[in-house]
């Protein structure tokens, strides 16, 4: 496919980082899967002064034009948590989006790679918006249906101009669909769960409101520890964990925290969120002027009956133990119930890694099924 010249410019300003994130709504017409992202929440993502991920991080937004139209877009950036955590000298690119067009594609990733070497790294990986512990991931299959919360849509397309300039797959995530059922988990094993978790030294509970932080502290504490050993983990900074409970506490609930104690210690946790992009599909990206009114009484009165979780963990030194494994169920067994107490019907378990074989075996035993693949490239600079 022939294309004029493609010209690349960085986004800089405000007004450049709205263009930047308003490409994608243009390019998205006429796709009834994508939802239009709020852009108060990607401004956010995209100023250094706001991200957590970006302190301390060079970054770099492009726009692609071809006859002074915005057509494309990419970031780079050199995640210095990742090098810190991995020192494999690699850096990355994220937030891409493009019409299908092989001109757009070279010129993009030419300039994010280009740039990302002059930065001393010697392998550029991605999509990361900007980090693992964010979006991720570009969507390979399951564009039939809208993404969750926190979640990357994407173009059948994208894949094959990656490929096409010699990316190659680095890992793939999954994304799981489950329909809430009552007692899904089968009675012998309910039993011994029951078993298991009757003891004097253990206790679970939910979130305790008057302390959002600090039970989020707890999560990542044991995150950090549960996901260490994971592919391309990044521990979460203080700075990320003040951020993640200022972001979650509008839209958390009581019941889609859970906390296990043994021993007085917290030792496995699971986390669900509400599916706020059932909420604002018709908000076209905006909150302001009536929105906002809209999504508190869509969240707080009328409720919205998708949830993803998108976290859960349990601390290695309980990962061989068979009480490690009556946590995970146990906390899944009980956001399940709550929610379905509250009205949800739809549920995603996003995002499991393709060689958690534990996980994915756990999960697709209880009715869950793999519905969505995210793909993360590499290639060698």
């Amino acid at each position: 496919m022939s294309s004029p010249s493609i010209e690349i410019r960085p986004a800089r300003t405000s007004a450049e980082h709205k263009a930047f994130i308003r490409l994608a709504n243009r390019l998205y017409r006429g796709d009834p899967n994508y939802v239009v992202p709020l852009e108060f929440e990607l401004g956010a993502r995209l100023n250094a002064a706001k991200n957590p991920s970006l302190k301390d991080s060079p970054h770099e937004l492009w726009i692609a034009y071809r006859d002074g139209e915005a057509v494309g877009r990419i970031a780079a950036i050199v995640n210095q948590a990742h090098l810190d955590r991995h020192k494999d000298a690699t850096g990355h690119f994220g937030f891409i989006e493009g019409e299908d067009d092989p001109a757009i594609f070279d010129a993009l990733l030419t300039t994010a790679s280009d740039w990302l070497r002059e930065h001393g790294v010697h392998k550029i990986a991605g999509p990361y918006n900007f980090s693992v512990n964010e979006e991720c991931g570009l969507l390979v299959d399951g564009f039939d249906t809208p993404p969750y919360v926190m979640m990357p849509h994407g173009r059948p397309f994208y894949a094959g101009h990656l490929e096409r300039l010699g990316f190659a797959k680095a890992m793939d995530m999954y994304a799981l669909e489950y329909y809430p059922v009552r007692q899904f988990i089968p009675e012998k094993r309910m039993r011994f769960i029951e078993k298991a978790l009757n003891k004097p030294n253990i206790s679970i509970r939910t979130l305790n409101t008057k302390d959002v932080l600090g039970d989020i502290r707890m999560i990542v504490d044991i995150f950090d520890d549960a996901w260490s050993d994971n592919w391309g983990f990044i521990p979460f900074s203080e700075e990320h964990i003040r951020h993640m409970a200022d972001e979650l506490k509008p839209i958390i609930q009581k019941h889609n925290v859970v906390l296990c104690y043994l021993d007085d210690e917290p030792v496995a946790f699971g986390l669900v969120l509400p599916n706020i992009n059932r909420a604002i599909r018709d908000f076209d990206g905006k909150l302001l002027p009536f929105n906002w009114a809209k999504l508190l009484w869509r969240l707080k009165v009328k409720g919205i009956d998708q949830s993803r979780m998108p976290l859960m963990g349990v601390r290695k030194k309980l990962h061989k133990r068979p009480v490690g494994a009556a946590f995970a169920y146990k906390i899944i067994d009980m956001v399940n119930a709550a929610n379905m107490d509250h009205g949800v019907t739809h549920s995603e378990l996003s995002w499991i890694l393709e060689n958690n074989e534990s996980m994915l075996t756990m999960l697709t035993d209880m009715g869950a099924k793999v519905y969505k693949t995210y793909r993360i490239y590499e290639k060698t600079l």
